[in-house]
């Protein structure tokens, strides 16, 4: 499942034009599909909150450069320790991700990429799409596993 997850967050990082394969898409069978769903569902909630906090620390950070005794002394005081209790949310959220995706470059897409598009849905990041076609070896259904929002690859050629 991890696996699955990390291709499925890797294809948002393709550029649309010209590639391969259209974004924030992977092509599977329909069983593994019904179960990386939920399991990618939990990732993006956690990387939405990842984003959550990152932004309320950003709003009270320092304006000083760390290092200085100006940063040192802002530290020391009430607005230093809430922006350090807002930064050690971020990086719990953050780690977590880390732990599951094992990869800083699929959670920094994850956190900075797909974040900002479903922070303002409650749910439901990504959709089944069945297929009609059967592969060839086995006979398996395949599906495509895609996050909503976005305009897909085929909807896009065929406006053209």
């Amino acid at each position: 499942m991890r696996n699955m997850a990390r291709c499925l967050i890797l294809t948002c990082d393709q550029e649309a034009a010209g590639a391969a394969k259209a974004n924030g898409r992977i092509r599977t069978t329909l069983a593994k599909a019904k179960e990386v769903r939920p399991f990618v569902e939990k990732l993006v909630t956690t990387a939405v909150k990842a984003k959550k906090c990152r932004d309320d620390a950003n709003q009270i950070a320092c304006p000083h450069a760390r290092g200085t005794d100006e940063y040192k002394t802002w530290r020391a005081t009430e607005a230093g320790q809430t922006w350090l209790t807002a930064q050690a949310k971020y990086i719990h959220h953050r780690r977590r991700l880390f732990d599951v995706l094992r990869g800083n470059d699929v959670v920094l897409l994850l956190i900075d990429k797909l974040a900002p598009r479903f922070e303002d849905r409650p749910g439901g990041y990504t959709r089944v799409v069945h297929i009609a076609k059967r592969r060839l070896g086995d006979a398996a259904q395949l599906a495509y596993l895609e996050f909503v929002g976005e305009p897909t690859r085929l909807a896009v050629e065929s406006k053209k």
